[in-house]
């Protein structure tokens, strides 16, 4: 689908083409020189470096703003929710599950200004956010554990059952950054796609506004199975190995990866 958004072709008209014209390269017409979803991420980004920066320098343990107030909030909801979901070393993990909340739900409600898109539904965008976490994980996992400690988990609870369940095991691994790009990608491209072709189409932009609502409220629940997902996910590499290593694994087949796997279905 060929993305289209009067922002950034604003955007690119006056910034980005002139520029990539300097360097050489043939812009002009419908193809200019930075993708909508890149602009579209590149304002997000710079949208919350600045609101970031403002805030800061407006922090007051005995006034606080109304924005400090907001913030506060959602910190608070946030780490009491990983606190239940990962444990008491749930600080280590909050500004990458923080920053991906924040991030997602903006770029899934972006769409719904006019002229703007959201950057979501691409499936390269929400690829970018997919497999940074699975990276991140295993990283944890085997920073905790060690290489071949972490590596033992995906062999089972019993030796001769290795052979089956090892395969089985990376496949579903691999499977988890599929399934959250996939599940964030395609909701938010029906989302915009119902929305957009309700406001074009069928109904004037008055009469859209319940279904934007609804929009609303999806963009939020993608951002939130999102994190928490990430959480599970976070959880079962750092405590699974450990109950593999301590002999354990075989009275609590429940294991954290099985409930990510029960999640994510």
């Amino acid at each position: 689908m060929h993305e289209q958004s009067p922002v950034a072709n604003l955007i690119n008209q006056y910034l980005f083409d002139p520029a990539a014209r300097a360097l050489g390269y043939h812009v002009g017409g419908e193809h200019h020189a930075v993708p909508a979803h890149i602009v579209m991420i590149l304002l997000i980004s710079l949208g919350l470096i600045v609101f970031s920066l403002w805030l800061r320098r407006r922090l007051d343990v005995e006034n606080p703003s109304r924005a400090q107030h907001l913030v506060e909030v959602f910190l608070d909801a946030l780490q009491g929710l990983m606190q239940g979901v990962i444990g008491k070393e749930y600080r280590a993990y909050l500004p990458l599950i923080g920053t991906l909340g924040i991030y997602i739900f903006i770029g899934n409600i972006l769409g719904m200004i006019p002229g703007f898109l959201s950057p979501t539904a691409n499936l390269n965008v929400t690829a970018s956010c997919a497999i940074p976490v699975f990276v991140y994980y295993n990283y944890h996992g085997i920073r905790k554990h060690g290489f071949w400690s972490y590596l033992a988990h995906f062999m089972g609870p019993v030796w001769w059952l290795a052979w089956l369940l090892f395969p089985v095991e990376i496949v579903s691994h691999m499977a988890r950054m599929l399934s959250l790009s996939m599940r964030l990608f395609g909701n938010i491209f029906a989302e915009e796609l119902i929305i957009g072709s309700l406001n074009q189409y069928i109904f004037p932009f008055l009469t859209s506004i319940p279904v934007m609502f609804l929009g609303l409220f999806a963009s939020t629940i993608q951002a939130f199975i999102f994190v928490l997902l990430t959480m599970v996910y976070i959880s079962g590499a750092v405590e699974e190995s450990e109950a593999h290593g301590s002999g354990h694994q075989a009275e609590h087949p429940a294991s954290p990866p099985h409930q990510a796997q029960a999640v994510a279905a």
